[in-house]
């Protein structure tokens, strides 16, 4: 992917922030190209190891329809369309790496697992297709980085940011993520799939040395094993579980004060790897795992408030797990949490 870079993006004088997108128009209605933006959101849809309900692959358009029924101007974060906003086209690639790796998956799905040779056997040529998808999202991301741009993934499932995680740290040693989910994706190589959905913080923690903190919110349902990891990661790992936060606002604490402690357990740098699962289900009825509990719209905001309020910036960020369903829900909500959290982020930089 080559694109040239312009120091800033210029509005045509006939643009109407207040008017509907047009059938041609960009993500949020905007006439932005890439090369003109400083906001380029890289779509992904990858999905081949999502175990439960699928359909996250087909996220990115969804949330590019979606977004043009968004506003504007936001009352928080004012106007940060005019640092343009642009999304690349779907990859060819990754569409075609999708259904031959969604195909050779179910039978190891379908099993349980890697369980025997054939399945084992199954389980590589995946990881093979995840190797491919890792150092695509790398190499584009790191080539958008380059270009002082703001590379923003749109997932797929939650295995497609490791190697824009990679690049950013890469970009900024010592990187804090702020990672909200209703699961840990701490598990080990989950089913036999090494990019497992389930797995990505397994691997960003063990594989990518310059991410200096992660600090987990709205975690809700785990394993024994996922749970270790973190209890032995000597502080590198932090997870404010969904269910210590409701206990804490049943007693009175305010949300704002809670997001203050968790901001505060991060680096200057913070990335956000946003599953939109970790916000209350009736927000994301779609997705692939939901589970009860999660956090609300306006909490999830908060977290963001909360960390421009520390001072944090938030230099890159991924948002994964949007699946359309059966209503147009999903995405509108997707849609409206990736404008906010790259509205912040443009705030904070």
């Amino acid at each position: 992917m080559a694109t040239k870079t312009r120091k800033t993006s210029v509005l045509p004088s006939n643009f109407d922030p207040d008017a509907p997108g047009g059938a041609e128009s960009g993500i949020y209605g905007l006439p932005f190209a890439p090369e003109d933006s400083k906001v380029v959101i890289v779509p992904v849809p990858f999905e081949a190891t999502t175990s439960y309900g699928g359909g996250t692959s087909k996220g990115p358009e969804a949330v590019f329809e979606a977004s043009k029924q968004v506003d504007l101007f936001d009352q928080e974060t004012g106007k940060p369309y005019t640092a343009g906003i642009a999304m690349l086209d779907v990859p060819k690639n990754i569409v075609r790496w999708n259904s031959a790796a969604k195909k050779i998956a179910k039978a190891v799905i379908d099993k349980g697992g890697a369980v025997d040779r054939a399945t084992r056997s199954a389980a590589a040529k995946v990881n093979e297709y995840g190797d491919q998808v890792n150092e695509w999202v790398y190499e584009t991301t790191a080539e958008l980085l380059a270009q002082d741009k703001l590379a923003v993934i749109l997932g797929g499932d939650h295995s497609v940011p490791f190697g824009a995680i990679r690049a950013y740290a890469e970009k900024y040693p010592g990187l804090g993520i702020l990672h909200l989910d209703a699961h840990a994706d701490l598990r080990d190589a989950y089913e036999g799939f090494t990019w497992s959905h389930a797995s990505i913080f397994n691997n960003v923690m063990r594989k990518i040395g310059e991410v200096g903190k992660l600090v987990q919110v709205g975690v809700r349902d785990l394993g024994q094993s996922e749970r270790a990891m973190i209890d032995e990661s000597n502080g590198r790992i932090v997870c404010f579980y969904d269910a210590d936060l409701a206990t804490r606002k049943e007693e009175g604490v305010p949300f704002a004060r809670l997001a203050d402690e968790i901001v505060a357990a991060l680096p200057d740098d913070v990335y956000l790897s946003w599953d939109i699962d970790g916000l209350d289900p009736t927000l994301c009825p779609g997705t692939g795992t939901p589970v009860p509990g999660g956090l609300s719209w306006n909490e999830a905001i908060g977290l963001l408030r909360a960390l421009k309020r520390a001072g944090k910036r938030i230099v890159g960020l991924d948002l994964c797990e949007v699946s359309p369903g059966e209503t147009e829900w999903d995405a509108n909500v997707g849609a409206r949490l990736l404008y906010k959290m790259i509205g912040f982020a443009l705030l904070t930089r």
